[in-house]
């Protein structure tokens, strides 16, 4: 891995890091399941600075300059410079997981998406946290009369969806919970039906002057 750089720069090219697998698989560093399970993998920091990066690909998708002070002192790392700063520590955690990549002195390369814990790192989870992970896993089983599995179906994709997960990463966990497909692809239809709904109640009910 490259050495991170040290002031006078004071800026790196921020640009996306595909993978086919990861980019199918994975989670949004901004989801439920990397805020659940990776935060205590990455650490607070590290877990802010890639929901910040992310944000930005969003809005450049080719990259973008990203200001190293502004945005250490924006998630309250200071502005103390060189490689041991807390700022730069953190950028060198989140490549350490392979969230990120510094490709020579001035980029950085950032994954949209996390991967699966591993086996090891599941491991190392609170036990609390390794059953939340393993009923994550497991999904909600599919033992249940019809109409209650696509009830149930239909909350957690609505859950999903609230909790940041896209459309398209929704369905895929439906599947890896090993719902049917066609009542996984209904219950996204229907949960992203309902959270239109429920957005254009919120907007309506605001006062003519707040919408």
């Amino acid at each position: 891995m490259t050495d991170p750089p040290t002031y006078p720069i004071a800026t790196l090219q921020v640009q996306p890091w595909p993978d086919p697998v990861i980019d199918e698989v994975g989670h949004d560093v901004r989801s439920v399941y990397v805020e659940r399970f990776w935060l205590g993998v990455l650490g607070p920091s590290a877990t802010w600075l890639l929901r910040r990066l992310v944000t930005g690909l969003e809005e450049s998708p080719e990259g973008y300059e990203l200001d190293l002070a502004l945005t250490a002192t924006e998630l309250g790392l200071g502005g103390r410079s060189g490689r041991h700063s807390p700022f730069f520590r953190c950028i060198e955690r989140a490549c350490r997981f392979g969230a990120a990549h510094l490709a020579g002195e001035r980029t950085l390369r950032v994954r949209r998406k996390l991967p699966p814990l591993t086996r090891v790192q599941v491991a190392r989870l609170p036990e609390p946290l390794r059953e939340a992970h393993q009923a994550w896993v497991d999904g909600p089983g599919t033992s249940l009369p019809v109409d209650q599995l696509r009830e149930r179906a239909r909350g957690l994709a609505l859950s999903l969806l609230e909790l940041g997960e896209d459309p398209e990463a929704t369905e895929r966990q439906l599947h890896r919970w090993r719902l049917h497909p066609a009542i996984a692809h209904e219950a996204l239809a229907w949960a992203t039906a309902r959270q239109g709904v429920s957005r254009s109640v919120r907007v309506d009910d605001l006062p003519p002057e707040a919408a």
